[in-house]
């Protein structure tokens, strides 16, 4: 190895390998192109991709449809037409894969005459290419024309309540109604749902939201006075159960005071010193002067207290 590096850089030998190989590099890329070309100008080969289908038309006639995804030989699948049919004859390529629409406002009346706007998921998929391609000329808006004349046919006349409430059942009347028809054009329907009802009136949707307005305003006011009035039921039923029990203790209150100065006037000596406290705490709480004189003061001293 280190005798190559050395002859390499030891003389101009690698400097010119560079553009040797850039030529080369070129020239094979360019004549990989150029037999990509030709093989698929003589119809050699195809590479189908993941959720596509190649319909081959020759001469207004469909002679091969291939929807298997990889690398296949036409020769193998078409015969002998697959060397011309890229020159006399069309490749079309179809979408297999899953798509989806959501038709606004389909125009629904109910039972009661309420006009409604129903708005209407749908998933599908080509099932069939040629029929696809050649049995319609525009399937999905075909098919979206279908799924919005099923909705008018199957949910017309419901009652108001079932056209708000019941959208799971209306999504398989409607998906029942409009599954056969769109088979024939090689669409094959997916899930259907119903996932908006609405009033398409403004002067309904403004009395509607008036009306609830309303009804909420009552439903609060409501609710507001059952409150009042349970607090009330329960300040009065205490204040009257408070009643009663003052009033009981009211009636037994002389009961228990005589009973308890009967029992204080059986001992004299306490009977006079509860009295005494009781004149004295009486004196203190009028407020009044009091005037003290000793028992041996004399006439004078109170004589002039008593002034």
């Amino acid at each position: 190895m280190t005798g190559l590096f050395q002859r390499l850089f030891g003389d101009l030998g690698f400097l010119a390998f560079v553009p040797t190989a850039f030529v080369m590099f070129l020239f094979l890329s360019v004549a990989w192109g150029l037999l990509k070309g030709i093989f698929t100008l003589l119809g050699l080969y195809v590479i189908v991709p993941e959720r596509r289908a190649y319909v081959y038309v020759l001469f207004g006639k469909v002679i091969g449809v291939i929807d298997e995804p990889g690398l296949h030989f036409l020769p193998l699948k078409l015969g002998l037409a697959a060397f011309v049919v890229n020159w006399l004859g069309s490749a079309r390529v179809v979408d297999l894969r899953l798509d989806q629409q959501y038709l606004r406002n389909s125009p629904v009346n109910s039972e009661e005459g309420a006009p409604m706007g129903i708005g209407i998921w749908y998933e599908m998929r080509v099932n069939d290419p040629v029929a696809f391609l050649f049995k319609n000329s525009d399937p999905r808006g075909s098919l979206a024309a279908n799924v919005s004349n099923a909705s008018v046919r199957t949910l017309s006349n419901m009652p108001l309540a079932q056209l708000l409430e019941e959208r799971h059942r209306m999504s398989q009347m409607v998906r029942g109604e409009v599954t056969a028809h769109s088979a024939d054009w090689g669409y094959r329907l997916g899930s259907v749902y119903i996932r908006k009802v609405q009033f398409r009136d403004e002067a309904m949707k403004r009395g509607i939201e008036a009306k609830v307005v309303n009804r909420l305003r009552q439903v609060t006011a409501a609710i507001r006075q059952s409150g009042t009035n349970q607090v009330n039921i329960i300040t009065s039923t205490a204040d009257r159960q408070a009643a009663v029990e003052f009033g009981k203790a009211a009636a037994i209150r002389p009961q228990i005071v005589g009973a308890t100065l009967q029992k204080i006037s059986q001992d004299v000596e306490v009977s006079k010193t509860m009295f005494d406290v009781l004149e004295t705490q009486r004196l203190l709480e009028s407020k009044a002067g009091i005037t003290l004189i000793p028992n041996d003061g004399g006439l004078l001293p109170q004589l002039l207290a008593s002034k």
